[in-house]
């Protein structure tokens, strides 16, 4: 007997062989067929969808869950254009605290909606003895006041209370980390929002960072998370690559650098695993850090690399040998150009065809660089909706030429580089049919087209989250389409994304998630 029958719906199975169904079975969590070798079988419940329209759930492969929990319970200053009501909303948070030597956060802060960046003497002003810390939307870089940089060494570039990357690391490292039962709140009430957004599995982007990470023990808050029940959709852990260290293994091993006891890409379950190795080799292009060849427009930099090249390079190396998948962030042609190399530099030293390495973001790829990619057999993982929120400012700092190079689809798919679909939220909107909108028309809110000739068609926008997604994860034996033997993963959509026009797919209701079968809001 099936635990579940879905009927009644056009069901969209990124399956080739069995491209569209109307009636799936469900047992025990798994799918255990569809149509005729279902219909006809008895289930403990039948549930009716009444015409709706089912894929498989989408698979988020970039998000930031602790932060995005962080930031929905952190008070914003996003959407103020004036510095004095920004100082505002800090003296208000600030008003909330116990007393001096206090830290205060403030979430959305974003210098290109105020026209430049805010200085430690604005904030000093209304600080009151705290210690105060404006986090950069993009995650690349804060603001901080004159108590915060008092604790820093001499050596830190601040730029009159602005700091980025490594030099926000470092503001970071002063504070004690997030305990574990706020870290696994936090997670539960991203991961909630996931799932309203049709996403039943995700990858999260970093833990245990100095850049990303909120604590040196980051995977026990996902442990706790999922012991408490607050976990309900299926994540992969990327491990941020600092956290590696020199082990004394066996030379036959080949292993320069571990984590401890040797943990690597796979360890895990369905629900919650180890993932790949994050490296990070520039910064953002909201935070002007992301590492260029040439200038951004009308500056005088081309932003920065998180460290020297060589170390960079011996960090990706390291993780090759050391068995890890690597995710590369590189939004930057100059970044691109390092992870390139070093990855077939460590492919050369230990053939891994296997390893699936991708690149995180591709935020600017020239056209050369392309040819090398499919050659190294890596993906690219792409945030549509960057563009779509802030595409017509990232436009206009690459100036024409590069402009359509950013966040690409159609030449990654054409040289055959897997196209694998993203978020990075908090940074940028987490909506999957956004994003598969976007990637159909490139246009931006605002109506701008950026790339045209990068669109995709709304298949091929969907395959990046379902199908692409799952192998980017090394997950295709088991979630990315509605195959029996599959977990049964789905969204339940109010309208079928390829038959409406393209610019109302966006807008179409996510009706109900499930995942392992079973649905996140449980019909009477």
């Amino acid at each position: 007997m099936l635990c579940t029958r879905l009927t009644n719906a056009r069901f969209l199975t990124m399956d080739p062989d069995h491209p569209v169904a109307h009636d799936l079975g469900i047992w025990q969590g798994r799918i255990v067929g569809l149509d005729e070798a279902v219909t006809s079988l008895p289930a403990k419940k039948v549930v009716d969808l009444q015409g709706a329209t089912v894929l498989p759930g989408f698979i988020d492969a970039h998000v930031h869950l602790a932060w995005t929990g962080f930031k929905q319970n952190t008070p914003s200053i996003a959407g103020r254009t004036r510095i004095d009501d920004v100082l505002a909303v800090v003296a208000e948070a600030v008003a909330r605290t116990r007393g001096p030597g206090d830290w205060v956060s403030i979430a959305g802060y974003d210098q290109r909606a105020l026209g430049r960046h805010l200085t430690a003497a604005e904030l000093d002003r209304v600080s009151d003895g705290r210690k105060l810390y404006l986090l950069h939307d993009s995650g690349h870089g804060c603001v901080v006041n004159t108590a915060v940089l008092d604790l820093l060494p001499a050596d830190i570039p601040r730029e009159n209370g602005f700091l980025a990357e490594q030099a926000m690391g470092a503001a970071r490292a002063l504070r004690l980390p997030h305990a574990q039962e706020d870290l696994a709140e936090a997670i539960g009430r991203a991961a909630r929002t996931c799932l309203t957004e049709g996403v039943t599995a995700c990858a999260e982007a970093g833990i245990g960072g100095t850049l990303f990470g909120h604590s040196p023990v980051e995977l026990g808050a996902y442990q706790l998370a999922w012991d408490k029940g607050l976990l309900p959709l299926r994540v992969q852990l990327m491990v941020s690559a600092d956290r590696l260290r020199p082990v004394a293994a066996h030379q036959a091993d080949g292993i320069p650098r571990a984590l401890d006891l040797g943990l690597r890409t796979g360890f895990g379950d369905d629900r919650l695993c180890v993932g790949a190795l994050k490296v990070y080799t520039d910064g953002g292009m909201m935070a002007r850090t992301a590492a260029l060849t040439s200038p951004y427009e009308g500056l005088d930099h081309a932003g920065q690399l998180q460290d020297d090249p060589d170390v960079l390079t011996d960090l990706v190396v390291d993780g090759h040998l050391a068995g890890w998948q690597l995710a590369v962030h590189a939004i930057g042609d100059r970044a691109a150009d390092l992870a390139l190399d070093a990855i077939e530099r460590a492919q050369r030293i230990r053939p891994r065809p296997e390893a699936r390495h991708r690149i995180e973001h591709a935020g600017l790829i020239r056209p050369d660089q392309l040819p090398r990619m499919a050659r190294l057999g890596v993906s690219a993982v792409v945030q549509p909706n960057f563009l779509r929120s802030y595409g017509d400012d990232y436009a206009s700092i690459m100036g024409e030429e590069r402009a359509p190079w950013m966040y690409r689809g159609r030449a990654f798919l054409d040289h055959g580089i897997p196209l694998v679909g993203s978020s990075d939220r908090p940074v940028a909107d987490g909506s999957p049919l956004r994003a598969v909108q976007f990637m159909a028309e490139r246009a931006s809110a605002s109506g701008q087209f950026i790339g045209p000739d990068e669109a995709v068609s709304v298949d091929q926008a969907l395959h990046a989250y379902t199908v692409a997604g799952a192998r980017a994860c090394h997950w295709e034996d088991r979630l990315g389409s509605l195959t029996p033997g599959k977990h049964a993963d789905l969204v339940v959509l109010a309208d079928d994304p390829r038959s409406v026009d393209t610019s109302r797919i966006g807008a179409i209701e996510v009706v109900e998630t499930y995942v392992d079968g079973r649905p996140s809001r449980p019909r009477a």
